[in-house]
């Protein structure tokens, strides 16, 4: 084991061997997407609010931002570097706690989840400008909660986290600059009248 990993290892063992039973509760329906449907409401409310009948754009946009972060993390990433998910490390099985067992795929680098969301902020705190920092602020916050959560139920190494928010980030912002010019350039010039 080189060095980067045995700290990522060590790393993934202190933040996975912080835990209580409340916290398991907690952090089980965190790492879950579902629950944060209010947040998912607020910022369609937001998109339509910002942009109005042509909100669609923004829709399309988010889905081309997930679909390529998580095409990228899934079956890209994880075939190509094979990292086996600390629930399924053999060397960890007396160590590990997991609240709701073991994740359904074996690899975990890099992280869906992290990329996933942090695209989805990379592109939507700028897309929704009119309520910055507030959006900004929410969504890496959401990023973040939704992130660490998948190390505490023992799924994903730091490594995993840090490496999915920065490809995730990195989608979100190459999206949004594609956004930017395809697409808020024909907004403006429909509001202008050209």
């Amino acid at each position: 084991m080189n060095a980067l990993s045995t700290i990522d290892s060590d790393l993934f063992l202190f933040l996975n061997g912080i835990h209580a039973e409340w916290m398991d509760r907690v952090m089980t329906l965190l790492t879950d997407m579902w629950v944060w449907l209010p947040l998912y409401l607020l910022l369609i409310y937001w998109a339509v609010k910002q942009y109005g009948k042509r909100c669609w754009w923004v829709f399309l946009a988010v889905g081309v931002v997930v679909l390529c972060s998580d095409q990228l993390a899934s079956h890209v990433c994880k075939p190509l570097f094979q990292r086996l998910r600390p629930c399924y490390n053999t060397d960890f099985q007396d160590f590990i706690h997991l609240p709701i067992g073991k994740a359904g795929g074996k690899y975990g680098f890099v992280s869906s989840h992290a990329a996933n969301t942090f695209a989805v902020a990379a592109f939507l705190t700028p897309a929704l400008r009119i309520y910055r920092p507030w959006v900004g602020i929410i969504l890496y916050l959401w990023a973040f909660v939704s992130s660490y959560s998948r190390i505490y139920i023992g799924y994903h190494y730091p490594g995993d986290i840090v490496c999915g928010a920065l490809l995730g980030l990195l989608v979100g912002l190459i999206i949004w600059k594609l956004f930017q010019r395809l697409v808020e350039r024909k907004l403006r010039k429909s509001e202008q009248g050209i």
